[in-house]
């Protein structure tokens, strides 16, 4: 009990990591994507509990001159942006390119790479050899991208966009499009190393990424600007970019290098080949899925302690809306009814993003669990409205008249003799809305919390293995499961609910029925 206590707390109180006593060491907190985010920022295959990328060296190197430590904050990366206004972290990364429309509303550092969209096709297609080549074809990139405004300028393409590139090269390889133009960054990590990709043509555009950051963080933005200098006059931005096998003419330009030439070893990209070709005995994907399973339970557990506590609010709540919808004088009946059919008729995505990045704009900044666990809480208590709406409406009208009858008030019957009996026949489907809740809970991904399926996510694209880690991830979920379906069913025997759904204590007579 006390620790479900310590939960909520924690999701009343502001984030703790937030919070630094006078002194303490100065952190910068940087936003990223490490689903499938080679070359940027990704979990380590040799140990998914550490990060790399050369966006990970880069800031390390950066921080260490600013005389902070570097703090990596996981979200979707169509969230990273709007992640800045809520003040989530100091900067966005993972790609983010300078344009004049990200300028209007954010300010970045200097560039700190320079490079443009590569197209990649199938390793078979003989069709396609520049961006000319694609009129009429369907072409894979990353939305809101430069390559996808490359594409759409070309006309008579038809653009897909993905969230992240590596499912786009997936459906090329199975022949589901015709290419994919994609950052040349991406396309060395992800096209290269593909047996059945190759990248065609020259490179399309100028793409300058820029680290991002909120208006307000002008101060930081010259000091960040600052430690980049330093890090670009001491050798070590090049050194980094070499080891990635990501130098190229264009960053050799930018920071006023006369060698193009790289002066040292792809080291981490000579690494990354290796681990991708590298074949697996079946005793070693044995010892790979089974060093997976501390990762996969850490974040079964962040799932079930979410859902557990949203299903409490949405089952306390839905009680409440129920017995005002049906009970209450009309007006304020009206008022149930329109939130629970308003709740039921929007989509729980976009509730999330209201409650977490639209609230913020009202002066109301929510941490992602207690955002989390309010919108998932929310959302279902419009759902068991109408499951008790159904179970106080089975309960025959004379049970209600005999409380009066016996002197109850109103409410004193509906609570010592209706509502018990509507609790009892809705049992089956509070339960099947739990089960649900557990599942929509991978939603909250994209406010910053990661759970189960955003790790099973961030594995697969890692090990490139969707079905092996989908199984276990898919066991972990019916593993949460089962002990509720089981809790019901003995609560569903004890209180003698029938398939008819007529509930009665043990021992009990039924209720007789209502006098005409």
């Amino acid at each position: 009990m006390n620790r479900w206590i310590y939960l909520l707390v924690a999701l009343l109180l502001p984030s703790l990591s937030s919070l630094r006593a006078e002194g303490e060491e100065k952190l910068l907190r940087w936003g990223g994507d490490a689903q499938g985010g080679a070359p940027y920022v990704f979990q380590d295959p040799e140990d998914p509990t550490i990060l790399k990328g050369f966006e990970v060296d880069l800031i390390e190197a950066i921080a260490k001159r600013m005389g902070r430590k570097p703090v990596f904050v996981q979200n979707e990366w169509s969230g990273l942006i709007p992640g800045l206004d809520r003040g989530d972290y100091d900067i966005a990364l993972s790609g983010q390119e300078i344009t004049p429309e990200h300028e209007e509303n954010f300010i970045f550092t200097k560039p700190y790479y320079i490079t443009g969209a590569q197209l990649v096709v199938g390793r078979s297609n003989t069709v396609i050899e520049d961006l000319k080549d694609c009129g009429g074809k369907k072409i894979g990139s990353l939305k809101e991208s430069e390559a996808t405004r490359i594409l759409r300028a070309a006309g008579n393409i038809e653009v897909v966009s993905y969230e992240d590139e590596v499912n786009a090269f997936n459906d090329t390889v199975l022949g589901r499009m015709d290419g994919a133009m994609v950052d040349q960054p991406v396309a060395v990590f992800y096209g290269l190393i593909n047996p059945g990709l190759k990248s065609v043509g020259k490179l399309a555009g100028r793409i300058e990424y820029g680290m991002a950051a909120n208006q307000k963080q002008q101060a930081l933005v010259e000091e960040i600007n600052r430690a980049l200098d330093e890090v670009i006059a001491s050798g070590e931005f090049r050194t980094i970019f070499e080891r990635w096998n990501l130098w190229n003419a264009l960053l050799a330009e930018h920071i006023g290098a006369t060698d193009v030439a790289s002066q040292s070893a792809p080291t981490e990209f000579d690494a990354w080949c290796e681990l991708q070709k590298r074949s697996l005995t079946w005793v070693d994907k044995m010892n790979r899925y089974i060093s997976f399973i501390p990762i996969l339970l850490n974040g079964a557990w962040t799932t079930l302690w979410l859902s557990v506590i949203s299903m409490s609010l949405a089952v306390a709540l839905g009680l409440v809306l129920a017995v005002v919808r049906i009970y209450a004088p009309k007006p304020i009946s009206l008022l149930a009814m329109i939130y629970i059919e308003v709740v039921r008729g929007t989509p729980l995505l976009i509730q999330l993003f209201l409650i977490f990045y639209g609230l913020p704009l009202l002066g109301l900044n929510l941490t992602p669990p207690l955002a989390a666990f309010i919108g998932l809480g929310l959302n279902y208590a419009a759902y068991e409205a109408e499951n008790y709406r159904a179970g106080l409406m089975s309960v025959s009208k004379g049970q209600l008249e005999a409380a009066l009858s016996l002197g109850m008030t109103r409410g004193q019957g509906l609570r010592h003799v209706v509502v018990p009996q509507a609790v009892r026949l809705v049992i089956p489907p509070v339960t099947n809305d739990f089960i649900s809740l557990l599942k929509d809970s991978s939603l909250v991904s994209v406010i910053t919390m990661v759970e189960l399926t955003k790790i099973y996510s961030q594995l697969a694209q890692t090990y490139f293995d969707y079905l092996g880690i989908g199984l276990m991830t898919a066991v972990v979920y019916l593993l949460l499961g089962l002990p509720f379906v089981r809790l019901a069913s003995w609560f569903e025997s004890h209180l003698h609910v029938d398939a008819r759904g007529n509930g009665q204590r043990p021992g009990m007579m039924p209720a007789p029925a209502a006098s005409k």
